[in-house]
């Protein structure tokens, strides 16, 4: 049995999504970050970074989603091309997330509804880096499936995170047709629902 520490985050949910199209069994553990929960020193005593999502497998404690993506795809053997241009491409796109869609997208939203005091330099710096990198990963699209061809893959998975809550960062897919439809395709695989319904169910009811 594996153990997900998680909240229902951009990056927490990338972990569940993997695991439920994985048929991997595994228990998830609440760490409300509304609440600081992630600061509490039982939880940062599992990841100095006082971040979500955490994966436990047998003696391995791993943090950061793409890293526990790679794992858990290696662990199995699926979702991640065991070599050659495949492979090398979903790792091209896993680093495009990490390095450029992801904290775009994190860097709007903060200044945009968190900040304490506007920003407006840094609120157009970030918008137009999000909607950017967006408009990259269209044109990818336009040409793939998926984010690294024509297979599903863990760089599916880490690019569905954010465009999950891309809302909070003010952005939108009317000008991205090819993200829309590949958004419209992951959201509705059986494995991503389930996720979703268990990562939303962390959330206390108001």
């Amino acid at each position: 049995m594996l153990d997900v520490y998680a909240f229902a985050t951009p990056n927490s949910i990338k972990v569940p999504i993997a695991l439920e199209e994985l048929d991997l069994d595994y228990a998830l553990h609440g760490i409300n970050v509304r609440k600081g929960e992630q600061k509490a020193p039982e939880f940062v005593a599992l990841n100095p970074n006082a971040k979500v999502p955490v994966l436990v497998d047998g003696d391995l404690v791993l943090s950061e989603s793409a890293a526990i993506l790679v794992h858990l795809a290696e662990k199995t053997g699926r979702l991640l091309p065991a070599s050659g241009e495949d492979r090398a491409r979903v790792f091209e796109q896993l680093f495009f997330h990490a390095s450029g869609l992801g904290p775009a997208f994190g860097q709007a939203g903060f200044f945009q509804r968190l900040a304490a005091e506007p920003q407006p330099i840094a609120i157009e710096r970030f918008s137009s880096e999000a909607r950017r990198t967006v408009s990259v990963f269209d044109g990818v699209l336009a040409a793939r499936r998926f984010a690294a061809g024509d297979a599903f893959t863990i760089a599916d998975i880490a690019h569905f995170g954010w465009l999950w809550r891309r809302e909070f960062a003010g952005v939108g897919l009317d000008d991205a047709p090819n993200v829309a439809r590949w958004y419209a395709e992951i959201e509705a695989r059986p494995a991503v629902r389930r996720a979703l319904a268990r990562v939303d169910a962390l959330v206390p009811a108001a």
